[in-house]
């Protein structure tokens, strides 16, 4: 049988990513983000707390990346999380690359989006982005054969709120759409 918990937010896990913007004297800000998530199929949203420097920045300018991070950089991806940029220049962080819309790019990062936000909703004292992706970049070692990426290869960090643990991708379990003609019901 299951226990009533109470309204616990139980969507986790969630991707670990590292959101860029730019500051007013065009170097780059970093900040670690978990609370994203899929609109549509090239519209995605960004939770960030209201009172996170990076918020007034995107506020601002309407344009960020969004970093997908794996292992290699999760301590740095951590540390962008941990740091305020209110009180420290994180800028430096990460080496990376100016986008074709103008946002940086984590070079660590195997994937990439660009994206320009198109409204904003505040809730609870989240600042809530729904942005559309511009650009996506993704490291060729992590494309498969037909050009789609590869999430076994890429191998995103995933976290966990309710203990703040960070997780690794598990092992492929099926096929999407096909995994349910097995099914035979009751």
């Amino acid at each position: 049988m299951k226990k009533n918990i109470g309204p616990k937010l139980a969507l986790y896990p969630a991707p670990v990513t590292v959101v860029g913007t730019l500051k007013e004297d065009a170097k780059p800000n970093w900040i670690l983000i978990a609370h994203v998530g899929i609109l549509s199929q090239n519209k995605l949203s960004l939770s960030i707390h209201a009172s996170h420097y990076s918020t007034a920045l995107i506020r601002k300018t309407s344009k960020l990346s969004v970093n997908i991070v794996d292992e290699a950089m999760l301590p740095a991806a951590d540390y962008t999380g941990i740091v305020s940029a209110n009180k420290t220049d994180k800028s430096a962080v990460f080496d990376y690359e100016m986008g074709a819309n103008g946002t940086p790019i984590v070079n660590a990062s195997p994937l990439a989006m660009e994206c320009e936000v198109f409204d904003v909703y505040e809730v609870d004292g989240y600042v809530n982005f729904f942005c559309t992706i511009v650009n996506t970049y993704v490291e060729d070692e992590m494309l498969d054969e037909k050009g789609q990426i590869n999430y076994e290869r890429l191998k995103p960090v995933l976290f966990e709120m309710p203990t703040h643990k960070y997780l690794a991708t598990g092992k492929v379990l099926g096929d999407a759409v096909k995994t349910g003609r097995t099914f035979k019901g009751e």
